[in-house]
């Protein structure tokens, strides 16, 4: 029993990172219909970013979001502007925004193992390595906090949505795009905002996972299928689906790897997808897709 409660706190712990890490990707997809396989790449973008500024300015993973989060929101609108606002109001279009992220996603990849080598990194804060005692259980410091920071912004998030003007106009996007443009909805804007925040969450992932995970460019690679089956699992669009989503499939996740070895863990994900997709593709809180 004991085992079985250290393996829930752990999985827990690691879930609401995943939960961030996903709510990027489900919010430019219940705005947007893009399914953005550069997200992960973006993570490690920022990811990398705050291994810099650790490294040469010792600044606190943890904090620098504030830095990263602002900087890949620019970066996210840039991209926005350069690739996606021409095409966005054409549903044909859109459909080919696959295969236009996944060659950005190769483009990233190989500017960062240009810049960076394919050197495993990470920042290591004293935190990262150091565990809470209570009783005979453990909680990693680096997950706890890590998972804290996640619930936080993903909290300013669901404030941002349900009491500001850009909020409910990016709700009313979600739920209907043509119907929310009828009643005066700029929809090109709030897309282009949109983008932004899922790269400005992508950002506060990479800070995360800066020291969660050791880093390298082709990193992202092992994160699209498990962001993919998190958001599909909870509904494409759905906020509160993608944490239901992370939190679950990251505790049974975490029995595997305890039962069975690390190695099968991210299996978990895999399967998640595959039944999901076979039973219910809407996901447990989505809708079936306009688009």
């Amino acid at each position: 029993m004991t085992q079985n409660i250290q393996i829930i706190i752990l999985g827990l712990t690691l879930g609401g990172v995943f939960a961030l890490m996903a709510s990027g990707l489900t919010l430019i997809f219940g705005v947007m219909g893009i399914i953005n396989l550069a997200h992960a790449a973006f993570i490690m973008v920022a990811a990398f970013m705050t291994f810099g500024l650790f490294k040469f300015y010792a600044v606190d993973p943890i904090l620098s979001v504030v830095i990263v989060m602002p900087a890949m929101f620019v970066v996210g609108i840039v991209v926005y502007k350069l690739l996606f606002a021409r095409s966005i109001a054409d549903p044909q279009k859109r459909g080919v925004s696959v295969l236009l992220t996944f060659a950005m996603a190769l483009v990233i990849e190989g500017t960062l193992g240009f810049l960076f080598s394919n050197i495993y990194r990470s920042t290591n804060p004293d935190y990262a390595s150091s565990a809470i005692l209570f009783g005979p259980y453990y909680l990693p410091e680096g997950q706890l906090y890590a998972t804290l920071a996640s619930i936080a912004i993903l909290g300013g998030l669901w404030a941002f949505l349900q009491y500001t003007r850009t909020g409910y106009a990016i709700r009313a996007t979600t739920h209907n795009r043509t119907a929310a443009e009828v009643v005066g909805v700029n929809v090109d804007r709030i897309s282009m905002y949109v983008f932004g925040i899922g790269m400005a969450l992508a950002g506060a992932s990479g800070a995360m996972v800066s020291f969660l995970f050791s880093v390298y460019p082709s990193k992202h690679w092992e994160f699209v299928a498990i962001l993919l089956s998190l958001v599909v699992l909870g509904g494409m669009g759905s906020l509160l689906g993608a944490l239901i989503g992370a939190l679950a499939l990251s505790v049974i996740a975490a029995f595997v790897s305890s039962n069975f070895g690390p190695t099968w863990s991210p299996v978990t994900f895999y399967l998640a997808l595959f039944f999901i997709l076979l039973v219910r593709p809407q996901g447990l809180l989505g809708k079936k897709s306009e688009f």
